[in-house]
């Protein structure tokens, strides 16, 4: 359809040439300024095919599509566009938790690359929707509570501090996956889980921010940390402190569906080079 508009445009150009040669008659020079008129009409379509070709190689440049688990979307998201920067392939990136990433690919979802936790990769490898051969560590994630950014500031940076923070909630939301679990024991081992047991809350992991957000001002969250810090109206309070603290990390592999294996290796190369660990690390990602 470009083509035929350009070509289309061409061909006015041509037609105001041969008026032009037209009026000439007169003068005895229609031949030539005919002539000259059709070569000129010849010679622009073709360097504007040119042109076009050109612009549509540019305009058809490498498309990635990576699926990836919900908090490494801050990061992923500016590494993408570093990448696309850098070289000319754009990201299309699919957040998700990784339960439901590798769900998606075990019904078929097309995709090119794939940013889980390593028991998902390792279980989508068994499967064969990924490749069985090395998959690098792309990084890590911490946990970490969140409030409401027009409450009052928490000092939780000792555990009895935290623990003190938390017996004064109204609301306490974690999520029911990994994360969330791990926050569980963490109530366990302040001794205080059985006490909070009431003012718990557990979502997905998207859907811990809600109570927060229509809370009072004296409820938290606990999640991601990227996902604390980059919520929009939520107040990251720190990170778990001490021993408390445990990590999510993540790992890199190409679909063995993907129909640009060459492109989806260098995308992952790009993830453990040094720009985009920069990048990552100062959008919470470890």
């Amino acid at each position: 359809m470009i083509f035929q508009h350009v070509y289309s445009g061409t061909r006015a150009v041509g037609d105001k040439r041969c008026s032009f040669a037209a009026s000439h008659r007169d003068n005895g020079r229609e031949t030539l300024a005919t002539g000259i008129a059709m070569r000129k009409g010849v010679v622009v379509p073709a360097v504007l095919a040119v042109v076009l070709l050109a612009f549509t190689g540019r305009a058809h440049a490498a498309e990635l599509r990576v699926m990836a688990d919900s908090p490494l979307g801050p990061a992923l998201s500016k590494v993408a566009v570093l990448y696309r920067q850098e070289t000319q392939t754009r990201v299309e990136l699919v957040l998700a938790p990784s339960p439901v990433v590798k769900q998606k690919i075990e019904t078929g979802e097309a995709a090119d690359v794939v940013l889980v936790q390593p028991d998902f990769a390792e279980e989508l490898a068994k499967s064969g929707k990924v490749s069985a051969g090395d998959r690098p560590a792309v990084g890590r994630v911490g946990i970490g509570p969140g409030a409401r950014s027009d409450s009052p500031d928490r000092d939780i940076s000792t555990p009895g501090k935290l623990k003190q923070a938390l017996l004064r909630v109204d609301t306490l939301s974690f999520n029911k996956v990994k994360s969330g679990n791990y926050f569980a024991t963490v109530l366990e081992r302040l001794g205080i889980a059985e006490t909070l047991k009431a003012k718990i809350v557990r979502t997905s992991p998207l859907g811990i921010f809600e109570p927060v957000l229509k809370g009072h001002g004296n409820d938290i969250a606990a999640g991601t940390i990227p996902l604390i810090a980059t919520t929009p109206g939520i107040k990251y309070l720190g990170p778990l402190p001490g021993g408390l603290q445990d990590y999510l990390t993540y790992t890199a592999a190409p679909l063995t569906s993907t129909r640009q294996p060459e492109a989806a290796e260098n995308f992952i190369r790009f993830l453990t080079s040094s720009k985009a660990k920069d990048t990552f690390a100062a959008n919470g990602v470890d």
